[in-house]
Formats: structure tokens, sequence, C-alpha cells
């Protein structure tokens, strides 16, 4: 688990205006969410270093009814000791957490083994999420330090130009597990938001 990346970046979440606000006057903590099917297991959810992708993703959950007001806040966000999911060392740690989470499944220590729902409208990563919380169990119980962050690349959305490998939402987010990896937040100027 080497630190081989920076390790200050800036993270934008995309909310609610009404509690983006409060967050930025210092009243409300951003929540972790706990979903099953999260990306990068339980955290605080950031796109990294694109506040327009923040506020697409804000935009969505208002169309979904969730939010009255899309709104983004960025965050300093310090990596810390970061299951960075592009680098070849912390994807082998993850591929041995999915082989022990099968054999607890082949053994009958788990009732089903969960899959990904991947579809044009539908990104539930049960098994990644289930993969991911494995192995901060597994890192809990040999006495390690926990991961303060976990960063993953996703390809998403459709191909920037035909025969494109590059995606229109193509992104790096980041889920930061301990609040003290969030050194401040800050009002995102509405020039990030203009292309």
């Amino acid at each position: 688990m080497a630190r081989l990346h920076t390790s200050f970046v800036l993270g934008y979440h995309g909310c609610d205006r009404a509690v983006g606000e409060r967050v930025l006057a210092g009243e409300l903590s951003l929540a972790h969410s706990e979903r099953d099917y999260d990306w990068l297991g339980p955290g605080v959810y950031f796109w990294e270093a694109d506040p327009r992708r923040a506020l697409e993703w804000a935009t969505d959950r208002k169309a979904k009814g969730d939010y009255a007001d899309p709104f983004v806040i960025g965050a300093a966000i310090d990596l810390g000791n970061c299951l960075d999911l592009m680098a070849r060392d912390n994807l082998d740690l993850l591929a041995g957490a999915y082989a022990s989470l099968k054999k607890l499944h082949d053994e009958g220590a788990l009732e089903a083994m969960p899959s990904n729902v991947l579809g044009p409208d539908k990104l539930l990563r049960y098994l990644d999420c289930a993969v991911i919380r494995h192995l901060h169990y597994i890192v809990a119980e040999t006495g390690l330090p926990p991961f303060d962050t976990v960063r993953g690349l996703f390809t998403e959305g459709e191909p920037v130009f035909p025969g494109s490998g590059f995606t229109r939402k193509t992104h790096v987010q980041i889920a930061v597990r301990t609040t003290e990896s969030i050194k401040g937040f800050f009002r995102v100027p509405q020039a990030a938001f203009e292309e």
C-alpha cells in the first residue's frame, strides 16, 4: 500500500443547494453513503477535478425528484492512505479480497454472491461494493491501517466520437471514508461550469 500518488486533490460533490449552503456555512456535514451498490463502497462521494460532472449528476437527481435546486460544492481532500484502484498493487489487493469473499460463499458462510447490474440506465455495483467492503474488513482484522479514501476511474456514457475508446462521462470518483480527510469546503465559481 505504497503512497505513490499526490496527496491533495480537489473534489466536487453534487447535492441540493439547501444542503450545500449549510455545509459551506459549517452547519452540516455531508452524510456517508452506505448503499449496497455504491461503486467504491461506503463514504462521502466526490468527482475528482470535475465540477461539471458533479453538476450533471445533481441535475439528474433533480429530474428524478430528489433535489429541488442542483448545486455543487468543492472540497480539498487529503487522499491519505488511499485504496487507489488505478494502481496495480491495489488492484491485486482487490482481487485477493474477491477470492476471499468467493471462498466464503463457496463454503456456505455467505448466502448469495452479489452481482453487478450494469445497463444503459442501471449502474448498480453490488459485487464491487461487497468486495471493497470485504477488503476493508480484512484490513481491519489484520491490524493494517484503514483506508482513508477509495479512488477509481470509471468509463461511462457514449463514445466521444464514432469508434472512440473515450466516453463522455468518464470520471475519477473518490469515496472519503474518514471525515478528517476533507480539509475544507469551498464555493465553486460559476466559471467552472462554463464550456
